[in-house]
């Protein structure tokens, strides 16, 4: 069930290597991201910052990602669609963080990445049989496996990249995740989708201490999008390749922040009779600032939501003592976070909501073209895309 001691070192080399990568070179990246002007300026009404912060930090993730994989991963056929897709992601990231890409641009860019990874072997063979009394857990979806991969990849790509309204959110929850799928692959024996995940799991752990609130750089862009497809990618190649219903499970509930986020946000503004890709304020992250939650307090909640979310996952594939003591953690972990919601709600801090938001939508899913030189760069970074 647990992978021999050689693997577990291999494995924590693999994140230490990243962590190293990504924390060495952050501040580099930083200085760059200064010169060539990839910077959140101040400047509208509602922001409440004062000075320009850098973005692009993802560049330093990537790095982190990218030299962990090569020095202690195989580099098989869907590791190089990876890869290359991750290279096509980054620069258009790169690109749009210095002069603002228009969203098509992007959009473009992510279909092809992922047909990339698809062309190397990264697809969804089948889906889990929503029949449960059937004899059969999978059901193959043949020609829709290219299609259905294709969505898959980009859908996680942007609702990453939305759950990026607040200082270390996206960074954080890619991370835990990360670390979800990590653990399961291994228990599935799946050592080189460890490793990937390994690698990035290290270079979230090594950026973040620059993007914690008061972040010194945002990774922008550039991040946002990479652990998006990264995650999205990985998880086609470690866990739907199994034909059982757990393993269908995983990705889902290591994913379910930023899964279920992107899908409210678009069923309420259809029921608005908004444009589904229309801006507004109504994701998780936005609700609980508005609730009294400061933004620290707002991340640690949903830090908080995404482990147990993850934990469920590991806890799908384990049995006997060891489920009930997750179920246990699991439990301990609901049971405090509604304690804590419950009390800041009743008791909020002193400091008024508009001090602590710049009232900025942060829509990923499509950016107008004029959006990104009005993106607000204060303690709360919510871009609108």
């Amino acid at each position: 069930m647990f992978p021999e001691m050689h693997l577990w070192l291999r494995v924590l080399l693999t994140v230490a290597a990243a962590f190293l990568i990504a924390f060495g070179t952050t501040p580099i990246v930083k200085g760059f991201a200064q010169r060539v002007g990839a910077m959140d300026n101040p400047g509208e009404a509602r922001r409440i910052h004062d000075h320009p912060i850098p973005r692009m930090g993802g560049m330093a993730i990537f790095l982190g990602f990218l030299l962990a994989v090569i020095l202690f991963a195989e580099i098989t056929k869907p590791v190089q669609g990876i890869l290359i897709g991750s290279v096509i992601i980054v620069a258009v990231g790169v690109l749009d963080d210095i002069i603002s890409l228009r969203w098509w641009v992007k959009l473009i860019a992510q279909f092809a990445a992922a047909i990339i990874a698809v062309a190397h072997g990264v697809t969804i063979e089948g889906i889990m049989n929503p029949n449960v009394f059937a004899a059969e857990n999978t059901l193959l979806i043949g020609y829709l496996s290219i299609p259905v991969t294709v969505l898959w990849i980009v859908g996680i790509t942007n609702a990453v990249n939305l759950i990026d309204g607040l200082d270390g959110l996206a960074c954080g929850v890619s991370a835990i995740s990360s670390v979800t799928m990590l653990i399961v692959a291994l228990m599935v024996a799946e050592p080189n989708v460890a490793l990937l995940l390994a690698a990035l799991a290290g270079g979230c752990l090594g950026f973040i201490p620059y993007n914690f609130n008061p972040a010194k750089i945002f990774m922008g862009d550039t991040g946002a999008l990479l652990l998006g497809y990264v995650l999205a990618t990985v998880s086609i190649l470690g866990l739907f390749k199994f034909y059982a219903v757990m393993t269908f499970l995983v990705p889902i509930m290591a994913l379910a922040l930023p899964l279920f986020d992107t899908l409210f946000a678009i069923v309420r503004r259809v029921l608005h009779g908004q444009n589904p890709m229309t801006p507004d304020r109504g994701h998780l992250h936005h609700r609980l600032i508005d609730h009294g939650l400061s933004q620290k307090q707002a991340v640690a909640v949903l830090y908080s939501l995404s482990a147990m979310m993850g934990l469920t996952a590991v806890v799908i594939c384990t049995t006997g003592k060891l489920r009930l003591l997750l179920l246990i953690v699991d439990l301990a972990i609901a049971v405090g976070v509604g304690i804590f919601v419950y009390e800041t709600i009743e008791h909020p801090a002193s400091e008024p909501a508009s001090a602590q938001h710049t009232g900025k939508p942060d829509l990923h899913l499509v950016e107008p073209p004029a959006a990104k030189a009005e993106r607000p760069e204060t303690e709360i970074k919510e871009k609108a895309e």
